[in-house]
């Protein structure tokens, strides 16, 4: 048989089926729609909870005051070492692998403006910090050196602070008292998705600078030190130095990690890669069983059309058609279904994530006023996941059709002309 007469033969058998052929269609587009729409929560996901624990800052190591554990040059194990805002001046001088570097100093305080009053946590940091931190601003400026140089009463708020002293009147050049003392707004910084923190989250926090904080404590000692390698590959090599130099200030073994405490996010990004993979491989394999469901549909399908044809194929056997002609007509009747059904599944999953669009994903952790707007998944329909879930479909349905293909392929054409 000819590759046209074969082809026109399957076209004929799914026409002559209209209602059987259109159901199985149908039931493939969902299964395709719904591996999809999987496929894209997962990646959607993942885009976010990295958002999210980045947000923090990208290779930031924190750095506080400890306590040793080993004995130096006759220096007694468990002397306490606090860390001091002159160690930050010399890592910066001292370790080249230091892109930037910050005291800080966290502290709670009462802001009051106008008739609002609430409780917030100042930052008093360095003009480097805003690189350390990942931070930007929505309007405004952030700390310069001048201001923390002459240690200046100024202010950047927190989107979070921003929103309840101010609202949406802007803010900048505006007056605020903390703690009794008047500082004067000069920008506010933009909305952070942040699932890491450390005290409290930066849309909470007021952010001045360090000099400036002598007005509430002494700065001499800052609760931590916050630093950035020059890339995330150097990050160990850098922490070692650091731990050399902070030894030879403060005279203890470079190799006692607690005398002075350092914590690298980044050693938390393996937690993030098995939360967003596992859930990957689960919804994948949520989204493979029901394409598989759509191709056992499709396997029944095609096992009741050759039982209701068998006459048909002792006909086209007794008139010297091949076993492989009847084979690739029944798989070519599959293939049909598999391409309608996978282009109308992909169809389906293009506009159902354009109509969604959006799923909040951390509204615990930003407040309802925010949730709304920042923190969500985004649904995105990407090249991976429209081929992998052809491929399967395409792999799983072929295999499901080849069965019933074969066993037409096989029938005696003396039975098959007797069957009723």
């Amino acid at each position: 048989m000819k590759i046209c007469t074969i082809i026109g033969g399957s076209i004929s058998a799914l026409v002559a089926q209209k209602r059987r052929s259109i159901t199985t269609i149908i039931s493939l587009a969902w299964a395709v729609a719904c591996f999809m729409l999987l496929m894209s929560y997962g990646q959607g996901f993942d885009v976010a909870l990295r958002k999210g624990f980045f947000a923090i800052g990208r290779n930031i190591v924190l750095m506080h005051s400890g306590q040793t554990s080993e004995q130096k040059g006759g220096m007694r194990a468990g002397r306490n070492i606090a860390i001091q805002e002159s160690n930050a001046d010399k890592i910066r001088e001292t370790v080249p692998l230091v892109a930037a570097i910050s005291p800080e100093i966290n502290q709670d305080v009462t802001v009051v403006r106008g008739n609002r009053q609430k409780d917030y946590m100042i930052r008093a940091v360095r003009p480097e910090y805003e690189r350390i931190r990942n931070i930007q601003l929505t309007s405004g400026r952030w700390i310069s050196v001048d201001d923390d140089h002459y240690g200046r009463r100024v202010a950047v708020l927190g989107a979070e602070a921003g929103r309840e002293l101010f609202g949406n009147r802007p803010e900048f050049g505006e007056e605020v008292l903390i703690n009794g003392v008047r500082f004067k707004v000069i920008g506010r910084m933009e909305v952070k998705v942040q699932l890491a923190n450390y005290n409290r989250p930066d849309n909470e926090c007021i952010f001045i600078p360090y000099q400036t904080a002598r007005l509430f404590r002494n700065t001499r000692y800052p609760d931590y030190i916050v630093w950035t390698p020059v890339a995330p590959a150097m990050e160990d090599r850098a922490m070692r130095q650091v731990r050399s130099v902070m030894a030879g200030i403060h005279r203890y073994s470079p190799t006692d990690e607690k005398a002075v405490g350092m914590l690298a996010f980044n050693q938390f990004v393996g937690i993030i890669d098995g939360v967003t993979v596992g859930l990957r491989i689960l919804l994948a394999f949520i989204g493979t069983i029901t394409l598989a469901i759509g191709a056992v549909g499709l396997a029944n399908i095609m096992f009741t059309a050759v039982i209701e044809r068998t006459r048909e194929i002792g006909v086209m056997k007794a008139l010297g058609a091949k076993r492989r002609s009847i084979l690739c007509q029944f798989l070519l009747e599959a293939v049909f279904i598999i391409m309608v059904g996978g282009a109308i599944g992909v169809g389906i999953a293009v506009v159902a994530t354009s109509a969604i669009g959006s799923l909040p994903a951390f509204g615990a952790t930003l407040g309802e006023e925010l949730s709304r707007d920042y923190g969500r998944i985004y649904f995105h329909i990407s090249t991976a996941s429209v081929a992998i879930s052809l491929g399967i479909l395409f792999l799983v349905g072929l295999l499901a059709g080849m069965l019933p293909a074969i066993r037409a392929s096989r029938m005696d054409p003396v039975q098959a002309l007797h069957y009723e």
